[in-house]
């Protein structure tokens, strides 16, 4: 059984306050208001998540303005205990983070690559391993939002970069690193094909993110999402087309154990 979350261990401190005597019903109550979501007008920032599944809610941050990415961060902040991920940011997404970010006691971490960052605080119990290898150099962006998906979820993390179908000499080299994960999250784009020669070797779960990398016919992606979706070997699943925030997740939910409620 895993230790609860930090957010965990402030909510029995309050209801062992209640208990206690030390704190009201009532001063129990204002203190839990915002407990479900707070309304911003914008956005409904979920704090709930954090206790029904162990972690923040994910900002994506495309297609928000930097003022509405730095008040859902800063509620998070206020509102919650755990890490805190924005991914899809512009420069000044970024710039509005570390301003949010100002005078709390938070590790700021930036993947410019991969166009995310997070603030990482209160760090969990490290658990499983998970291994991140791409197809390409170019597959490194979704493969770095994977990484840092994973990390902040708890798992030890690794990347292994451009081990690719067109050089197999390249992966059999690490496969004493593929025989030691808990989940490997395979990033590829043009065919994709290197998911399913993976999947072919490693015992454990494979998750396959295809990439938008590729010249024409490689359709943004389609191609190699169809190829991992059609898979041979019958331990791998697919996520969607540069999802690595999902591939991450994923991977870390299958590394580390089951968390007794």
């Amino acid at each position: 059984m895993l230790a609860p979350t930090a957010y965990e261990a402030r909510l029995a401190e309050l209801l062992r306050r209640v208990s206690a005597g030390e704190v009201t019903p009532d001063e129990a109550a204002h203190q839990l208001r915002d407990l479900p979501f707070s309304d911003l007008g914008f956005a409904k920032v979920d704090h709930h998540r954090e206790l029904r599944q162990g972690a923040c809610e994910i900002v994506y941050a495309e297609g928000k303005t930097p003022d509405e990415v730095r008040s859902i961060v800063e509620r998070l902040l206020s509102g919650n205990e755990g890490p805190i991920l924005v991914s899809r940011t512009s420069p000044e997404h970024v710039d509005a983070v570390h301003a949010a970010a100002v005078g709390s006691p938070v590790e700021i971490v930036e993947r410019p690559r991969a166009r995310c960052i997070a603030l990482r605080r209160n760090p969990v119990l490290t658990t499983g391993t998970v291994l991140i290898v791409t197809a390409g150099t170019a597959d490194l962006g979704v493969a770095e939002e994977a990484e840092l998906t994973a990390s902040l979820l708890g798992a030890r993390t690794q990347i292994v970069a451009d081990v690719g179908v067109a050089g197999l000499h390249r992966l059999m080299a690490v496969q004493p690193l593929l025989a030691d994960a808990d989940a490997i999250v395979v990033v590829a784009g043009m065919e994709g094909a290197l998911a399913s020669v993976v999947g072919g070797i490693a015992a454990c779960p494979v998750i396959a993110c295809p990439t938008s990398v590729g010249y024409g016919a490689s359709l943004g992606g389609l191609a190699a999402l169809l190829s991992m979706l059609s898979s041979c070997a019958p331990g791998v699943a697919c996520v969607n087309v540069d999802d690595g925030v999902g591939a991450g997740t994923i991977a870390a939910m299958i590394a580390r154990p089951n968390r007794s409620r």
